[in-house]
């Protein structure tokens, strides 16, 4: 199975930098079994049908993207450097993060980014470093909203720096545990009233938390994807969303997780071929050829080419399929990646 055989032409007009607005105006391509059909999310409520659970991670993506600076004696003075930071991940201790330049850091020195906030600079490799905050909990939280900024992708960054709307537009509205530095960016779409109306056809729900980490732009540098490591992160599966999801499915109720990280969780969490209370970090890497154990369909938006999560919707739908609805999506003007639009993808016998 090679990397090539997951390519396709994105034009660059097609790669959103803002997301639509009112969230539910977004475009959804439809497709179910061998038909496509182009729709809005908004139609999601005659879409879904009552017995569906929807499979949600409340996850709250942090303000990671932290400007500060650092100051050290020299033979001249103080001398004193502006040092970038983005937060990738929790560590045991502190948190994993990039320093831009990271040269002018030395193991020991603290980064102050705002008087209520700074960290030590305890561990330093040649890409990365491990910082410990002088805050925790809630504190912490309080002052990495005053001085952060949204981790936007780096397709987006590339294109226009993070601003005040990228702190409602990045985030969804059942965000609940904070650890994210990017967004289930499928679940972006949905508001409170479209989860009322959804609730109220008879439509369920379900909450697992996935942290997403930063991992999840990294590339695929292998030919023969079978041999890619996945990052891995942090999630959980409560007792409760484990017998909510069982018990959907004993009703012949279908369960489709709400974005590709949502998706990867639940799949974790039934290894064992049910669904059972799991906590861990998982680096689960589905390709071609794997065997859904929970998943019936799945709600996602576009992807980028020669990707991982491409590689996961073409095991759900079949590669020569996936082909396909990216032609079509691409040839229908639909808008890709993170702030794009969306799709549901429900595989032939479950329409």
């Amino acid at each position: 199975m090679k990397l090539s055989d997951f390519d396709f032409h994105l034009p660059d007009d097609l790669i959103a930098t803002r997301p639509a607005r009112p969230r539910t105006s977004a475009r959804l391509l439809l497709a179910e079994g061998e038909a496509i059909h182009d729709r809005h999310v908004r139609d999601l409520v005659d879409i879904f049908r009552p017995g569906d659970r929807l499979v949600l991670n409340n996850t709250r993506v942090i303000p990671a993207r932290l400007t500060g600076t650092r100051t050290r004696m020299t033979g001249q003075g103080e001398a004193t450097a502006k040092i970038e930071v983005t937060l990738l991940e929790p560590a045991a201790t502190g948190w994993r993060a990039l320093a831009k330049p990271l040269r002018k850091l030395a193991e020991g020195e603290v980064i102050r980014f705002s008087d209520a906030l700074s960290a030590r600079v305890v561990e330093k490799s040649e890409t990365e470093l491990r910082l410990v905050f002088d805050a925790e909990g809630d504190a912490f939280d309080a002052a990495l909203a005053q001085v952060g900024a949204m981790p936007l992708p780096p397709y987006i960054a590339a294109k226009r720096a993070p601003d005040a709307q990228d702190r409602d537009d990045y985030q969804t509205v059942f965000a609940r545990h904070s650890g994210a530095v990017a967004a289930p960016t499928a679940s972006l779409h949905f508001d409170d009233a479209l989860l009322a109306a959804l609730r109220a056809k008879g439509v369920t729900f379900t909450e697992v938390t996935l942290h997403v980490g930063a991992g999840t732009f990294l590339p695929v540098k292998v030919e023969d994807v079978t041999t890619h490591k996945m990052h891995a992160e942090w999630g959980e599966v409560t007792e409760d969303a484990a017998a909510e999801i069982s018990a959907t499915r004993a009703a012949g109720g279908r369960i489709i997780p709400v974005g590709t990280t949502a998706l990867r969780l639940i799949e974790s969490a039934a290894a064992s071929g049910q669904v059972r209370a799991w906590r861990g970090t998982t680096d689960i890497f589905i390709y071609p050829g794997y065997r859904f154990r929970v998943t019936d369909a799945l709600m996602t938006n576009f992807h980028l080419p020669k990707s991982t999560l491409l590689m996961l919707v073409s095991a759900l739908m079949g590669e020569a399929r996936i082909r396909a609805i990216y032609d079509h999506a691409v040839t229908q003007g639909y808008r890709f990646f993170s702030y794009g639009d969306s799709s549901l993808l429900i595989p032939s016998g479950d329409s």
